[in-house]
């Protein structure tokens, strides 16, 4: 039961992945008073992608095939480390948000290769900037799992998320504060949100994911664009997890899922809304300034690693 259990988890987060990044974009369409489209739209694109032809530069290697393939599964390995509705994860083990974190930088890397062995100006622009991002954003995603798994004393993220589970929920500390700030801070930057990256430009000027698939088409394409949708939907369930775990299921029993289930709706439409209303009303950081972004979720993390001394004491 506990298996079939943790295996519903990561096809919600995989299925559901696509249909979390079309209600974002309909809602900033709302913001900004316009209809936007259909939420089912990226599930036809996907399918419509999956059946067309591979186009490939005759300058690329097996790699630039390969990239795509090596991202979506190291995507699809990152989810299952998340809990969803229940404290526990299919691949959970201890230290697993170690394995997380680098299971997401195997993806990007694959992906700068990627796009370098394609050949193209922008997909060599766009590796270089993903390169950037990515090394800023490495240490404080470490240091604001590491201050939740000192306060918790637990090194795999389904212990933290149990641990939480047991504490009162008013009971916050300048620990949560800090590691939630500095942990949405990376999910932006991790995603290619703004304002470290616009998702919907393709102006070379300013593009970093965009530019380093520029030469995919096809199903590459396709699990591409599916595995980023995967990644921010496994990013927000993280934050659930770990900060407002509050409603999961104790137990298998069919109206404990569907309570936690529906919580876990609720607490996702509440980031979405979140997101949607800070990408509405900021503009896109210069990739000079991405990296005082950055700076500033590095230290926020660090002083989380810090006030635990003070927490556990």
């Amino acid at each position: 039961m506990k298996i079939a259990l943790d295996i519903l988890q990561v096809l919600m987060l995989i299925l559901g992945a696509p249909l979390v990044g079309a209600i974002i974009a309909r809602l900033k369409a709302r913001l900004q008073r316009r209809r936007g489209a259909s939420i089912w739209r990226p599930y036809a694109e996907l399918f419509k992608l999956l059946r067309k032809e591979e186009l490939v530069p005759p300058t690329a290697s097996a790699v630039f095939r390969l990239a795509p393939i090596v991202l979506f599964g190291a995507t699809v390995c990152a989810a299952g480390f998340v809990p969803v509705v229940h404290a526990s994860a299919l691949l959970g083990s201890r230290g697993d948000f170690f394995l997380l974190v680098y299971m997401l930088a195997l993806g990007r890397f694959f992906l700068s290769l990627g796009a370098l062995d394609g050949g193209s100006a922008f997909g060599g622009m766009g590796a270089s900037r993903e390169a950037l991002v990515s090394s800023l954003a490495e240490a404080p995603f470490l240091l604001g799992l590491v201050s939740i798994a000192v306060l918790a004393a637990r090194a795999d993220i389904a212990g933290m998320v149990a641990w939480t589970l047991g504490q009162d929920v008013f009971n916050i500390s300048a620990v949560h504060i800090l590691a939630f700030t500095s942990l949405a801070m990376v999910a932006l930057a991790e995603t290619g949100r703004m304002p470290v990256d616009n998702p919907t430009t393709h102006l070379e000027l300013t593009m970093i994911h965009e530019g380093m698939v520029l030469e995919y088409s096809g199903p590459s394409l396709a699990l591409i664009e599916w595995a980023s949708a995967i990644k921010l939907h496994a990013m927000l369930a993280l934050l659930i997890a770990l900060f407002f775990p509050w409603g999961m299921a104790s137990s298998g029993s069919g109206w404990g899922l569907t309570v936690a289930l529906l919580l876990y709706c609720a607490k996702t439409a509440l980031l979405m809304v979140l997101l949607s209303v800070i990408e509405s009303a900021v503009a896109k950081l210069r990739m000079y300034l991405v990296p005082d972004f950055l700076g500033v979720a590095s230290a926020l993390s660090a002083l989380a690693v810090i006030f635990t001394i003070w927490v556990k004491r």
